[in-house]
């Protein structure tokens, strides 16, 4: 009796060993008993930086992408040396600091291009979030720059403020409020950054 009561002491204590052993390896990632839902934070801020008005200007690759169907740039616009694209053609040579409604020209304050180590376009959702977080991909940013940068930016604001298209039809907005998009990266900053699983 004794030997079976030593063998089965054994066993459970392997397996809690065993199963501490596996979450202590665990990514950095939502704890296993908490829900990613529609309202959580990550999922509200990432429904907004995974729409088209954020990812046509953070391309993988040199050409800008615009439009509701996210299409190549017009005129052939690329890249360029300082992502504000080639000398005579440059982003302001039509994109100014507001929008042009009579054109359907957008514009806003500093309009470029993302660096190319920001690109998000083909990314996950996670893979978007991880990229932010890291300094060499982010600008240099800690997450309190990245905040201020993702929540007071007028570039990046402007996305709620699209204007209209060249044939006067209204650019669509990300579907989360300004609002509540700016609520939901601060609190999921001040609850730790924390980037779910796939």
């Amino acid at each position: 009796m004794r030997f079976r009561l030593f063998i089965a002491s054994l066993l459970l204590m392997g397996s809690f060993g065993l199963a501490y052993s596996l979450s202590d390896r665990l990514p950095e990632t939502v704890p296993t008993n908490q829900e990613v839902t529609a309202e959580d934070p990550f999922t509200l801020m990432m429904n907004v930086l995974t729409h088209k008005r954020c990812v046509n200007c953070h391309p993988n690759g040199d050409r800008p992408r615009q439009g509701e169907d996210s299409h190549y740039h017009n005129f052939g616009v690329v890249r360029g040396p300082d992502n504000h694209g080639l000398e005579g053609l440059t982003c302001n040579t039509c994109h100014q600091s507001e929008n042009d409604d009579f054109s359907g020209v957008p514009g806003a304050p500093e309009w470029s291009l993302a660096p190319i180590e920001m690109y998000w376009e083909g990314l996950s959702r996670t893979e978007i979030a991880h990229s932010m977080l890291d300094p060499e991909r982010n600008g240099g940013r800690n997450l309190k720059e990245l905040v201020k940068h993702l929540t007071e930016h007028e570039l990046v604001l402007w996305a709620w403020e699209p204007g209209v298209n060249s044939e006067g039809i209204p650019r669509e907005p990300p579907p989360v409020s300004k609002e509540k998009y700016i609520e939901a990266v601060k609190a999921w900053a001040e609850a730790g950054a924390v980037v779910p699983a796939e």
